[in-house]
């Protein structure tokens, strides 16, 4: 039997029923048997986000730096098997599949570039003027 894919809700692995996930470009080839989440796993998952929102709210924008950060280039050196497994899994080609992690990396590197640019900002703010002449 498939090992069943769980949900990450709130640090914890869940899920009970799981649905087949075929691979359209071969549909003989199961990808996986993924959790289905139930109205209280869903219910749980919102409390969940809505509870780690005020520490992320507070976060340093160097600390969002560094998460964002980490997180592209994680993408990026894993990239080709990823792509992989979205290809399977979508029915896309390599290179789409490929391209499309690359993409989510570059959106992650943007948003981590965007936290500096908050930072510059804000430290050009704590600069006097007259002190940059």
């Amino acid at each position: 039997m498939t090992e069943l894919h769980k949900n990450l809700i709130d640090g914890e692995w869940v899920g009970g029923e799981g649905a087949e996930n075929i691979n359209p470009s071969n549909t003989a080839e199961i990808v996986g048997l993924y959790a289905r989440a139930s109205v209280e796993d869903t219910q749980n998952a919102i409390a969940a986000a809505r509870a780690a929102f005020p520490a992320w709210s507070r976060s340093g924008i160097l600390q969002r730096w560094e998460t964002l950060s980490k997180t592209a280039h994680e993408i990026f050196a894993r990239k080709a098997e990823l792509g992989a497994l979205l290809s399977r899994e979508e029915g896309k080609t390599l290179p789409e599949g490929i391209g499309e992690v690359t993409r989510a990396g570059q959106i992650f590197e943007f948003f981590a570039g965007e936290a500096l640019r908050l930072w510059a900002r804000a430290c050009r703010r704590c600069v006097p003027a007259s002190a940059s002449r």
